[in-house]
Order: structure tokens, then sequence, then C-alpha cells
């Protein structure tokens, strides 16, 4: 690849941006990284089992127990949107480096 080729290719974004937002609000992440389907599928099941805990948790249950499923997703999803802007960004690094 020559220089003016990677001039056009487009630079992903950087992962410590698409983590931040992924933490500050959910499916976020993954849109930036150009993922908005998977966004909508991490919000529903984040929803869902949010819901499914709630309705089974027992009474007395703190606010985090009762909604352990949705949480786990969630932390779920910020991982899964960092990974992959962090693969992005090691493989533009690496084949556009030098």
């Amino acid at each position: 690849m020559d220089r003016l080729e990677a001039t056009r290719t487009r630079r992903p974004v950087h992962p410590y941006l698409v983590l931040v937002a992924a933490v500050l609000l959910p499916g976020a992440g993954q849109v930036i990284n150009g993922m908005p389907t998977r966004a909508l599928v991490m919000i529903f099941f984040m929803l869902s089992l949010g819901f499914v805990t709630v309705q089974l948790a027992a009474p007395g249950r703190s606010f985090v127990g009762q909604h352990a499923g949705g949480i786990f997703v969630y932390a779920i999803a910020v991982m899964d949107a960092y990974f992959m802007a962090r693969y992005r960004w090691e493989m533009f690094r690496t084949r556009f480096a030098g």
C-alpha cells in the first residue's frame, strides 16, 4: 500500500473514546464502531434481562441485585465495543505504520 491509499483510508476512532461512550450511554460504543444493529440487540437484551431479574429477585434486594441481568449484559456490551475498537485501531496502525 502506498501513502496515497493510506490517506484515503479512514482512520478508526480511538478505542478510549469508544470506551467512554460505551460506559456513558449503552450501545453508543457499537454505534461509533459502525454496528448499530449490534447496539440494538445489546440494548434489547439489557432491558429484557433487567426486567426478568427484577421480576425474579427476592424482595429487599439491592438495586444491583434486582437488575443483575441487565447490568451483566451492559458490562459485556462495554467490553465488546472496546475490544472491537481496539482491534480495528491495531489493524490500522500495523497496516499503515511506516
